[in-house]
C-alpha cells in the first residue's frame, strides 16, 4: 500500500534521529553446522528464541524475545541486526506458532499485539502460540528515520513550493516539489544508517523464514493484514514448500504502479467519506449539518480554509487542511471510528480543538516527549531489572533499541522506505512532471478531497535507488498449500478487486472469501470473517472459493 501519512504532516508532528545497531556475525548465534539452513545462513537457522518478560507496560501474559538476521543476505558474513519478537502462549497443547503482521508498511508488531491485551487474537491461542515481530527498520528493530522536524532543512519536507497546497499539475510547482523530495531522500539516508538499502519486503520475507525456524516450526502459519498480505505473498514465492496455513486479509496489489495505487486509494477513500457523510447528517450533532449535499461542500471548504490558514495544534505545530485530509483518511479505515471522527471534527470546527483530529493523524500516538521526559524514561529503564528483549539506547552496542528510543517519525519513514524498496519504477524528473500534469485531473476526478493528498505521494521515491522487481516478476503461480485471501467490498485502502487480481496471480493455491462489509480488513470487524479465518488457521477448514460473509451491524452505527 501507499504510505498513509503525508511527508508534510509527518514533518510537522515528528522529530528525532533514527539509529541502527549492528552486531558482528556470531554474537549470540550458535556455531555453524554444515547443512543447516540455506547456504551461508546456517548460523542464523540454528537459533532458538529465548522468551521472558517484556519491558514494563506490556501485558503480564505477553512474552518477548529476539532473533538475529543478516543485514545483507547477499553477504551473510557481514553485519547483523536483531528483530524484536513477542508472543502469547497457547492455552493448551501448542501445535506451534501462528505469526501475525499488522500491515503498514512500517507497522511495529510488538506494540500492536500488546494493544488491548491482544484480545482479538486470543481464540488462536486455543492451538497456537500467537507471535508477532517488528520488521527490519521498524519499531525496535533497527528503526529508520528521516530526522523530520529536527532542523530547518527538513521542517517542511515534501511540501513542494512551500505553499500549503501547491498545484502539482503545474510544472513549476512539481519541479520544486521534486527537489524537496530529493532532500527528504538524503535526510532519510543520513538518519537511517546501513539498514536502509536492505529494508524491502524481499528481505523481510527472508527474515520471516529465519523466525519460523527459530520458533521450531516446520512450516509457517501466518495471518497478515493489508501490507502484511504483500509480505505473505512474497514469502510464498520465496519459500513455497514452507507455507503452512496462511490467511491474507485486506489483500494488497502485486502489480500496479504507484500512480495507479494512488488513484485507486483516492477513489476508495472518497467512497468511504461519502458513506460517512450519509451517516453523519442523520445526527443532530454532525458538524456539517443535516443537508447531505451541503455537507460535501463544507468538507472541501474546511480543508481549503485550513490549507490557507493552518491553526495551532497545541503541540507547537500547526494543523493544515492536508493534515486534516490525512486524519480523515485514517479514521475511515473502520466504521467503528465514525462517531469519534464526528466528535473530533466538531471540536475542531466549534472550539478550535485539534486534539481529536491529531489523534487520528498520528495513529493515536501522543506527540514525542520532550528532552526531560525522554531522559526520565531512559533513567527508569536503566534502573529496572533486565527483561527479555530489553535494550540499551542506540549506539551503546545492543541489538534492539529501547521503546523510548524509537524515532517519532519511524512509521512514515519506514512506510516510504519499504514502498520505494518494493517499487522498480524510477521515472526521471521530466517524466514525473509530465505525468503529474496528466494525472492531476484524474486524481481530482477520483476524489476532490483525497486526490491531491495521494498525488503528492507519487513523488516520495524520487532521489532513492531503484527498488526490486522481484514482486512484479516472480510472485505468481506459487506452488504452495492453499491460502485464504479475504477481500472487503467497502475497503477504502485495499479494494476488493485487488483481492481477485492477486488471487488470480497467485494461482490455484488462492481461495477467496468475499466480505461484503465496510472498512479496512475484515478480521476485527466481521464476526463471519473472524470465524472463517480461525477455522482455517486452527482446523484447516477452508470455505469454498468465492463464498461470502454478510456485513456486520456494529453497535452505535446503523447500516
Amino acid at each position: 500500500m501507499l504510505a498513509k501519512l503525508s511527508t508534510r504532516s509527518a514533518a510537522r508532528r515528528c522529530a528525532g534521529v533514527g539509529a541502527v545497531t549492528l552486531t558482528l556475525l556470531g554474537a549470540g548465534l550458535p556455531a555453524a553446522v554444515a547443512g543447516d539452513g540455506p547456504p551461508g545462513l546456517s548460523r542464523f537457522y540454528r537459533q532458538k528464541v529465548t522468551w521472558a518478560a517484556c519491558e514494563a507496560g506490556a501485558p503480564d501474559d505477553m512474552q518477548c524475545g529476539k532473533v538475529t538476521v543478516p543485514l545483507d543476505y547477499a553477504r551473510p558474513g557481514g553485519g547483523t541486526i536483531d528483530l524484536a519478537l513477542a508472543r502469547y502462549r497457547a492455552t493448551g497443547k501448542s501445535r506451534g506458532s501462528v505469526v501475525l503482521n499488522f500491515g503498514g508498511p512500517g507497522g511495529a508488531g510488538v506494540p500492536a499485539l500488546a494493544a488491548d491485551g491482544g484480545k482479538e487474537f486470543m481464540d488462536l491461542t486455543n492451538g497456537y502460540d500467537v507471535v508477532t515481530f517488528d520488521p527490519r527498520g521498524v519499531g525496535r528493530s533497527s528503526p529508520v528515520s528521516c530526522g523530520i522536524g529536527t532542523d530547518a532543512d527538513s521542517s517542511d519536507a515534501g511540501g513542494g513550493s512551500g505553499e500549503a497546497n501547491p498545484d502539482l499539475g503545474n510544472a513549476t510547482a512539481a519541479r520544486k516539489a521534486l527537489e524537496e523530495w530529493k532532500k527528504v531522500a538524503a535526510e532519510c539516508a543520513k538518519h537511517s544508517g546501513p539498514v536502509l538499502p536492505h529494508i524491502g519486503t524481499v528481505d523481510a520475507a527472508r527474515d520471516l523464514d529465519v523466525i519460523r525456524q527459530a520458533l521450531g516450526d516446520r512450516k509457517l502459519n501466518y495471518l497478515g493484514f493489508s501490507y502484511g498480505t504483500r509480505l505473505g505473498a512474497v514469502y510464498a514465492a520465496e519459500f513455497p514448500h514452507k507455507v503452512g496455513r496462511m490467511a491474507l486479509d485486506g489483500v494488497d496489489t502485486l502489480t500496479e504502479p504507484l500512480s495507479e495505487q494512488g488513484r485507486v486509494a483516492a477513489e476508495g477513500q472518497q467512497t468511504a467519506l461519502e458513506d460517512f457523510l450519509d451517516w453523519c447528517v442523520q445526527d443532530i450533532a454532525c458538524p456539517f449539518g443535516q443537508d447531505r449535499r451541503a455537507a460535501g461542500d463544507q468538507v472541501l471548504q474546511l480543508i481549503g480554509s485550513l490549507d490557507a490558514s493552518p491553526v495551532p495544534n497545541g503541540y507547537g505545530g500547526r494543523l493544515s487542511g492536508q493534515d486534516l485530509v490525512g486524519a480523515i483518511g485514517q479514521a475511515l479505515y473502520s466504521k467503528a471510528m465514525w462517531p469519534s471522527l464526528e466528535r473530533a471534527i466538531a471540536s475542531l470546527v466549534q472550539d478550535g480543538d485539534t486534539r481529536g483530529v491529531e489523534a487520528f493523524a498520528t495513529g493515536g500516538m501522543a506527540p514525542p516527549p520532550g528532552d526531560g521526559q525522554a531522559r526520565q524514561a531512559r533513567q527508569a529503564r536503566q534502573g529496572a531489572p533486565e527483561r527479555a528483549g530489553a535494550a540499551r539506547p542506540p549506539g551503546s552496542g545492543g541489538g534492539l533499541v529501547g521503546a523510548a528510543d524509537v524515532p517519532p517519525d519511524n512509521a512514515p519513514a519506514a512506510m516510504m522506505a519499504i514502498n520505494c524498496a518494493d517499487d522498480p519504477d524510477r521515472p526521471s524528473a521530466g517524466q514525473l512532471t509530465k505525468d503529474l500534469g496528466r494525472l492531476s485531473a484524474d486524481y481530482e476526478a477520483a476524489s476532490p478531497v483525497f486526490g491531491h493528498y495521494r498525488l503528492s505521494e507519487l513523488l516520495m521515491c524520487y532521489g532513492r535507488p531503484k527498488g526490486s522487481d522481484f514482486i512484479r516478476e516472480k510472485v505468481k503461480n506459487v506452488d504452495t498449500a492453499r491460502m485464504l485471501l479475504v477481500g472487503t467490498r467497502g475497503d477504502p485502502a485495499t479494494p476488493y478487486r485487488w483481492t481477485v487480481e492477486t488471487a488470480r496471480r497467485l494461482g490455484r493455491s488462492a481461495v477467496v472469501l468475499d466480505n461484503r462489509g465496510e472498512g479496512h480488513t475484515g478480521y476485527a470487524s466481521s464476526r463471519c470473517v473472524h470465524r472463517k479465518v480461525n477455522d482455517f488457521l486452527l482446523y484447516g477448514s477452508l470455505p469454498p472459493s468465492g463464498s461470502s460473509c454478510p456485513p456486520d451491524t456494529q453497535p452505535g452505527i446503523s447500516g
